[in-house]
């Protein structure tokens, strides 16, 4: 690895050692001592590409074993969309929970003797439910399956 692409990276976005290793959630130790041409683990390499908002290929320069950089970028785009799908989701939990709120209300002040707000709260809530266990419980469950039984199926 070019021991200088970090810190010219980070110099030129006038970060300090501090500021890299918090954002990639590293020791600042740690990025010292890549800097001064320690050697990196592929997940530090990742943690820095992360926080660069780059490809872990572009940090180095040495020949590394093919494919080893597109797994590990591929591990940080996968992780990315994971976040998006649970920053997604938590979207969603707080829209039906206001919207539901307003409609709780409304319903409570203009016809208190019949409660209709349940009908949307439930559906709307069961919907989310099934959401959330999908992307909590599940997991990669269901890909992970998927995988097998194709590998399970070139196999025959």
């Amino acid at each position: 690895m070019n021991k200088n692409s970090v810190r010219e990276r980070r110099l030129a976005r006038a970060w300090s050692q501090e500021q890299l290793a918090e954002l990639a959630s590293l020791n600042v130790r740690t990025i010292q001592r890549i800097e001064n041409g320690g050697q990196a683990s592929l997940d530090t390499l990742g943690a820095i590409a992360a926080a660069f908002g780059v490809n872990v290929a572009e940090l180095t320069q040495e020949a590394t074993p093919p494919g080893q950089d597109d797994a590990l970028d591929k591990r940080v785009k996968a992780a990315r969309a994971r976040l998006a799908r649970e920053s997604a989701f938590w979207r969603q939990l707080i829209t039906w929970f206001v919207v539901c709120s307003g409609l709780t209300l409304i319903n409570l002040f203009t016809s208190p003797g019949h409660y209709w707000f349940m009908w949307p709260t439930l559906i709307w809530g069961g919907l989310i439910a099934v959401s959330g266990i999908k992307l909590f419980v599940l997991g990669d469950w269901l890909a992970r399956r998927q995988q097998q039984r194709l590998q399970q199926l070139l196999r025959k």
